[in-house]
């Protein structure tokens, strides 16, 4: 009858170790899944920035058309106004042109998005590869 009892107790000792396995899985998906939420925040910081960065310099562009253009006209009405219109709405425009190079730099040094949650995972995905690769190795235990 100590068979019945060795039974219950391998069935325990599976019992827990598919509860310990199971909880190292919760808490490894909970990691990723908070390291996928920093760069997630990470990422809508520079998309918001890309696009206010835009927005700026569309309203810079805007800006240097009328502005530039009204005074200018009123300014040099009975003089060179073609030339002096020509030198404002230039120099309104180079600011726009350098704003959008600044972002488009910007835009090329940013990481990949969720770089690091996909490193992470990929280290699992190997690290659980070699796991069974060592596993099935070893001869089965008697």
């Amino acid at each position: 009858m100590s068979d019945g009892g060795s039974g219950q107790s391998t069935a325990r000792g599976l019992s827990g170790a598919a509860a310990r396995l199971g909880a190292s899985l919760l808490g490894l998906v909970r990691t990723r899944l908070e390291l996928a939420s920093v760069e997630l925040a990470e990422e809508r910081d520079r998309v918001q920035y890309q696009v206010t960065s835009l927005v700026v310099a569309i309203a810079l562009f805007m800006f240097a058309l009328l502005f530039a253009a009204t005074w200018i006209v009123v300014y040099f009405w009975d003089t060179s106004r073609l030339t002096a219109i020509a030198i404002v709405a230039l120099v309104f425009a180079a600011a726009g042109v350098a704003l959008l190079m600044l972002r488009s730099q910007a835009a090329r040094a940013a990481p990949m998005p969720f770089a690091a949650t996909i490193a992470e995972f990929e280290r699992d995905r190997a690290a659980l590869a070699g796991r069974d690769h060592a596993d099935s190795a070893e001869p089965p235990s008697p």
